[in-house]
């Protein structure tokens, strides 16, 4: 019997701030792949090595948590204005499904780097010394973002002193600036029209939640009402099954609530939006890395779950929620946060502690975000080609 054999993929691996994914340009995909359906999805779980029902990815490049089950899309921007368009796709490790419904933060801040190096960006837009302004068009959720990217002659520079909580090596940093997440043409930023909500959830009670879309649609529920403290770490909630069914069980009825899905079924089918978590008062902790995090050093404790488990760190879309509810009085957030008037906000995570702008107002008595801001660092791990089985992959 004749087996196919492996096709061969441009592709690179890289880091952007605590996630992980495999990045490639459109133009590299096989042609079937270059438009959404069924082929693309294909392609990029057989790359990743997903479905996979012990859950460690082995025979493919994922690595076995939300944050490094992750593909990226790029392409020149045909839009004015834009550099480069954006697509990312967060991939289901343990069933076959690959959820486009919205960005991811970390990825963007690689975003930048590779159009960049893939000449994406046109040269005369690239400085020989100092930051290129990267103009990038999120395809997912529609919205802007600029990557300022370190440029040393004329390449890019991803080596620095740049120290981010939860990567481990010291980076360049890249900064990115959140255009207009929420205007007056979105839905509300509060799909309730609520800072603050009483949330149904069978079989735990009725929760107070903050309801949110910025950034990335996210429910906000207190620690104390959960029992927890805003300081555990991932393995004290992953460790927990029974914890975890009751944070799914919570966000799909904020999913329901917040519009999201029509039926509490869908909540399975949409695993990366909307994320849930968990906030409490500043206190002192330790970090994953055993760094201790003063409670003088942050405004508020925050927990977030990706994809069913706890984030090692912090998504970067949900920094951009907490710190637009943050900024915002009366949110849950705000109100863990101390209270009053803010424009940016230190909170602490298990990896250590991520600082976040965020610049929302009122326009026609909604509340909309002008801008947000935060740091990260990005750097390419490894690039050439990535080997798809051709009897696994859709056809070129």
């Amino acid at each position: 019997m004749t087996h196919a054999p492996q096709i061969k993929i441009p592709a690179t691996y890289m880091r952007g701030g605590t996630s992980k994914g495999v990045f490639f340009r459109l133009q590299d995909l096989p042609e079937p792949c270059q438009v959404p359906g069924a082929a693309r999805d294909a392609l990029l779980l057989r790359v990743l090595g997903s479905p996979d029902p012990y859950g460690k990815q082995i025979d493919g490049l994922g690595g076995a948590t939300s944050s490094t089950s992750k593909a990226v899309i790029l392409s020149q921007s045909q839009r004015p204005d834009h550099d480069v368009e954006y697509l990312f796709g967060q991939v289901a490790i343990d069933r076959p499904m690959v959820d486009w419904s919205g960005n991811c933060g970390n990825l963007a801040a690689a975003v930048g780097p590779f159009a960049i190096s893939r000449r994406l960006v046109a040269p005369e837009r690239i400085p020989d010394n100092g930051l290129c302004a990267v103009r990038i068009w999120q395809a997912n959720i529609g919205k802007t973002i600029v990557a300022h990217v370190p440029i040393a002659n004329g390449v890019v520079q991803e080596t620095g002193d740049f120290e981010l909580d939860g990567v481990i090596f010291p980076a360049a940093e890249v900064r990115l600036e959140f255009l207009e997440p929420v205007n007056e043409d979105d839905g509300p930023m509060f799909p309730t029209g609520n800072l603050v909500d009483d949330l149904e959830v069978p079989g735990i009670g009725t929760l107070k939640a903050t309801l949110i879309n910025a950034g990335i649609p996210t429910i906000f529920v207190e620690a104390r009402a959960l029992g927890y403290t805003g300081t555990e770490s991932q393995e004290a909630i992953n460790g927990d099954p029974k914890a975890l069914a009751m944070f799914e069980t919570i966000r799909a009825q904020g999913a329901l609530r917040m519009g999201l899905i029509q039926d509490l079924h869908e909540a399975a089918t949409r695993q990366h939006t909307p994320k849930i978590a968990f906030v409490a008062p500043p206190t002192d902790y330790v970090a994953s890395s055993g760094k201790p995090v003063a409670a003088s050093e942050i405004d508020l404790c925050v927990r977030a779950l990706s994809m069913g488990k706890l984030h090692h760190a912090m998504m970067g879309t949900a920094a951009v929620a907490i710190g637009t509810a943050a900024a915002i009085p009366g949110t849950l957030v705000n109100r863990a946060a101390g209270g009053g008037e803010r424009t940016a906000v230190r909170f602490g995570h298990p990896s250590g502690t991520l600082r976040v702008g965020a610049e929302p107002r009122v326009i026609n008595g909604r509340w909309t975000l002008t801008k947000a801001t935060l740091s990260r660092s990005a750097r390419v791990i490894m690039e050439g080609w990535v080997c798809v089985p051709w009897a696994s992959a859709p056809p070129a």
